[in-house]
């Protein structure tokens, strides 16, 4: 039997709350620390992808190193209400260039 796997969205109300109406699992949060709190506690369990803010996102560099190179969860950065701060773009691309050796974007 296949294991079904979950999609968590977390960041500030306005910014996750829109990923309710796709199905995901949303968790309102208002600092880094409760964000952290709330990745371990995801990575725990059969959460598969974790969307997280740019905005906090900022104040977790340990967290992120700590599963970046993981199978699961895939913490993939996404800019909240206040627009992007570039630094999603950022990982993808360095993910690409560790994976392809060039810069493809």
């Amino acid at each position: 039997m296949a294991t079904t796997y979950r999609i968590a969205a977390v960041g500030d109300w306005e910014s996750v709350m829109g990923f309710r109406a796709l199905g995901l699992d949303t968790y309102p949060v208002s600092n880094p620390a409760e964000a952290k709190d709330k990745i371990r506690e995801l990575a725990k369990t059969d959460c598969a992808v974790i969307y997280l803010t740019e905005q906090l996102a900022q104040g977790m560099d340990d967290v992120l190193s700590r599963y970046k190179d993981e199978l699961r969860p895939a913490i993939i950065l996404i800019p909240g209400r206040q627009g992007s701060l570039g630094i999603g773009k950022n990982n993808i691309q360095r993910a690409i260039e560790r994976a392809v050796g060039a810069d493809i974007l």
